[in-house]
């Protein structure tokens, strides 16, 4: 618990910011998006128990995605970010049917520890390429022809961030992870780890600085008619929420984890949406970026078998609905693409759907 709270005070001072500034006017927009660190290999099972836990979102997930629509006519589209080091080639095939399906996008996370620049660029670079090649995952850039992935850092130790170096080594992640072709990072939040960033419920540039750890703890935020430099950084929401209080007394955190431990209500639909992560200049549009660890054997009965899923698309429509907001599922990439369109000066009052595909094919 004292963890938990000494590392809020990483973010606490930002948070209190911004709930004190004046706010632009109200949100007309949400896209929503669900990045899950898909690890079928937890706790270390046998390839068997691997190929059926990837089996049950095979099975399940499609009935349960169908039957909510966004103001599009669309469905969830979900977002499996695979672990480099847990790749088997049946498994990825697994998972690859189910995206050409029309249900997902396959994107890049890693776990790695101690490791070297020159090491973790070829490390991206091969599973990039292996993805890309072998599977058919993975966008091609529209500009400039290359493959292009989302990426999320394994236990959030993106840039060497965590003490004594552990889960990573090395500084200059950032550069590298442009250099290889990843158009966003959708690693935060991170919190309770000691690995988050000052910046809070933003999307931003973290530009690369080699000499140190941790460049991303802040950075110049996207706006509407800005010029990006550095990697794009996509958070998800992180707050306090009043309504769910510890010892009737202190508001809990809330941090965009979907887990069992803490399902979804309205009241936590609510809290991500008062987080109002947006482009500046573009606050008509929301951003909602969760995360999950949906490869878990206990996390995956819940979501699909014991109606988490359902209740969480549920709750986000019936709020959306009372709140009169224009509902978007969107894949990670999806998110990245209408970013850039709010960015380049795209208006909110033309047909958003096209974004889909406008900036990665």
């Amino acid at each position: 618990m004292w963890s938990k709270v000494r590392n809020s005070l990483i973010w606490l001072p930002e948070y209190l910011k911004q709930h004190l500034r004046p706010r632009a006017g109200a949100p007309e927009h949400v896209f929503f998006s669900i990045c899950d660190h898909f690890e079928p290999y937890n706790n270390r099972p046998d390839a068997a128990t691997a190929y059926r836990r990837i089996k049950k979102w095979v099975d399940h997930y499609p009935g349960i995605a169908e039957a909510f629509r966004d103001c599009d006519g669309k469905w969830l589209k979900y977002t499996f970010f695979y672990p480099q080091e847990e790749y088997t080639e049946p498994d990825l095939n697994l998972l690859a049917g189910l995206c050409r399906g029309g249900y997902g996008e396959v994107e890049v996370h890693l776990h790695h520890d101690n490791d070297t620049s020159e090491n973790l660029r070829r490390t991206l670079l091969d599973f990039r390429d292996l993805l890309h090649e072998r599977h058919g995952l993975l966008p091609v850039d529209a500009t400039t022809g290359k493959v292009g992935y989302g990426f999320i850092h394994g236990n959030w130790a993106l840039a060497n961030c965590a003490t004594g170096g552990r889960w990573c080594g090395v500084n200059d992640e950032i550069g590298i992870l442009q250099e290889t072709g990843c158009y966003a990072d959708f690693t935060l939040p991170s919190f309770p780890s000691e690995t988050q960033t000052r910046t809070i419920n933003s999307i931003y540039y973290a530009v690369d600085d080699p000499k140190r750890r941790k460049p991303h703890d802040t950075g110049r935020k996207v706006r509407v008619g800005g010029a990006g430099d550095g990697l794009l950084m996509l958070q998800g929401p992180l707050g306090l929420d009043w309504r769910r209080r510890k010892f009737g007394v202190l508001p809990r955190f809330e941090n965009g984890g979907l887990y069992p431990s803490c399902p979804v209500t309205t009241n936590r639909v609510r809290c991500w949406l008062n987080e109002r992560v947006a482009v500046e200049g573009a606050e008509g549009a929301i951003f909602v970026k969760l995360y999950t660890h949906g490869a878990f054997d206990d996390m995956s009965e819940f979501f699909l078998k014991k109606g988490g899923l359902s209740t969480l698309l549920g709750c986000l429509t019936e709020v959306c609905a009372e709140e009169n907001l224009l509902l978007h599922f969107v894949t990670a990439r999806e998110m990245v693409n209408v970013v850039r369109a709010l960015e380049s000066g795209r208006s909110l009052r033309e047909d958003l759907t096209d974004f889909r595909y406008r900036l990665q094919a």
